[in-house]
């Protein structure tokens, strides 16, 4: 196992639920965007209003909470999107999505520093998006958290202290989350290398493993795919 997902392993017992979720009684459902989804076509995907129709229909349907998953999902999702397109697409999801209610709050899983914030603002991108930095057993690395709202930003500055617990977030509209359903993108960023406010929550089949190595599993410390039905 990756060494820094050894150290998330290790300290799982210490984290705070990224959302309010109580195991006993909230129940989750787990989204499938790969292209073994044919529920789901290219048109509703496209549209943003019908795509969350989907999303709201099958929360209900399900008597569910949060929809959950994507970790390195093959995703024909990107085809939404320009800001994915390329001689060779990515389609590689590097984080994990929590789908939920627009204004959700979003909380801190462990104490660290504001590392940067922005807006990303192209169609199919995070929108307002938070990074913060972290360390444990003398191992920096970072977590993301796209699809916010942008009032999240307003109380920011690089380096702010966030305890552990804090509301650092909350789900944002289509209008200010790159045009999305409501959800959080969360993704954990060993090497942020020269990046700010941003970072590749998707990528090429082909540079897979290389990006996975630097973004081990979110379930490390979302600890939430447990809960599946």
């Amino acid at each position: 196992m990756h060494e820094l997902a050894q150290i998330l392993q290790k300290h799982q017992s210490e984290f705070q639920n990224v959302v309010a979720f109580k195991p006993a009684t909230d129940k989750l459902f787990r989204f499938d965007f790969t292209e073994s989804n044919e529920e789901l076509e290219d048109a509703a995907i496209a549209d943003t209003e019908k795509f969350a129709a989907y999303i709201a229909h099958k929360l209900e349907s399900t008597g569910s909470k949060y929809g959950i998953g994507g970790y390195n999902e093959n995703r024909t999702l990107y085809r939404r999107s320009e800001l994915f397109a390329g001689t060779e697409p990515r389609t590689v999801h590097l984080g994990m999505d929590i789908w939920g209610a627009a204004g959700t709050s979003v909380y801190a899983p462990l104490g660290g520093t504001v590392h940067s914030f922005a807006v990303n603002k192209n169609f199919g991108d995070y929108g307002a998006t938070i990074i913060l930095q972290h360390q444990l057993d003398t191992r920096v690395f970072c977590t993301l958290y796209g699809h916010l709202s942008l009032k999240d930003l307003l109380p920011l500055k690089e380096g702010k202290y966030i305890s552990r617990g804090e509301v650092i977030g909350h789900f944002g509209e289509a209008n200010e989350n790159g045009d999305w359903p409501p959800h959080l993108h969360m993704q954990i960023i060993e090497d942020m290398r020269i990046q700010k406010g941003d970072y590749p929550g998707v990528c090429t089949l082909s540079q897979r493993e290389k990006y996975l190595a630097n973004c081990p599993n979110p379930d490390l410390l979302l600890q939430m795919m447990k809960y599946l039905a």
